[in-house]
């Protein structure tokens, strides 16, 4: 049970969802956009969360939206992970969220939660982030269109009353070659020690991690070392792991080394899987 009493509100618009967040706000309240509400159920009751108004977007139609439209593959922010792994329109993706959780948290988690959520891993970034996709974000000026790299460091960035509504997939790299590569540390549903996703794209391949360092990422320099041809793998899976964006993690799941070593192991696969 949640410990605190909140007002719900389910909006049937993304211009009714702000309208009432900023309604809300001028009114003292501390609203809060909901989607699967997994997260935010889960912290309220770790007394990490508070909120007295809920804003549902569940009811938006924009934000329910799978489907391929205009040589693009658009889903909605309150899409849940078991809709994104069961119509299976973006193989990589599918996959990579059929193992964020076990199948009963999948029908709740959204693919909004899980990109925009506090805990660390948002494996759910990491095919959005290799294929360069769009995603609609909802303000107060109304809808703007923007490259999830550019509002997405450590964490999505977004500002006060946004809310993303969906997110935009060229057709192009829906079906390309592409790995993903999960090691947890004991059950096949678990957070992840390392999640790593890639895909080859005229003849470069694209990756992201999530696991290694305390936030998912891509890196440019990392896919420079991996796509230098001209160096042995060895030599180019040694300059990935010595230039990584932050410090490798080591927590009761795993050691620094211990990741260190998996990430070798991974990286090896993606380069005999994907190379060639």
């Amino acid at each position: 049970m949640i410990p605190f009493d909140f007002d719900y509100y389910k909006p049937e618009s993304v211009e009714e969802a702000i309208e009432l967040y900023f309604e809300l706000k001028a009114k003292g309240k501390k609203p809060l956009y909901y989607g699967g509400g997994s997260e935010i159920i889960s912290m309220s009751r770790a007394y990490n969360v508070y909120t007295d108004a809920v804003i549902d977007i569940k009811g938006i139609a924009d934000c329910n939206v799978h489907e391929l439209r205009n040589n693009k593959l658009i889903i909605g922010s309150a899409v849940t992970l078991t809709q994104v792994s069961e119509a299976n329109l973006f193989p990589l993706l599918g996959l990579t969220v059929q193992r964020i959780a076990d199948h009963t948290m999948q029908d709740k988690i959204t693919l909004g939660g899980n990109i925009a959520g506090t805990i660390i891993y948002k494996e759910a970034v990491l095919p959005l982030l290799i294929c360069n996709s769009e995603v609609v974000i909802a303000n107060s000026n109304g809808r703007n269109t923007v490259l999830l790299k550019d509002i997405f460091n450590k964490k999505i960035i977004l500002n006060e009353g946004e809310f993303i509504v969906s997110a935009e997939v060229e057709n192009h790299f829906l079906s390309l070659p592409y790995l993903h590569v999960k090691r947890t540390k004991n059950d096949k549903i678990d957070y992840p020690l390392i999640t790593l996703v890639a895909l080859k794209d005229n003849n470069r391949i694209n990756i992201a991690f999530s696991g290694v360092c305390s936030f998912p990422f891509r890196s440019s320099l990392i896919e420079d070392y991996l796509n230098d041809s001209i160096l042995p793998s060895n030599i180019r899976i040694n300059n990935i792991i010595d230039n990584m964006p932050d410090s490798i993690l080591s927590d009761l799941s795993g050691s620094d080394d211990f990741r260190k070593f998996m990430l070798q192991k991974m990286l090896t696969e993606v380069l005999e899987k994907l190379e060639g």
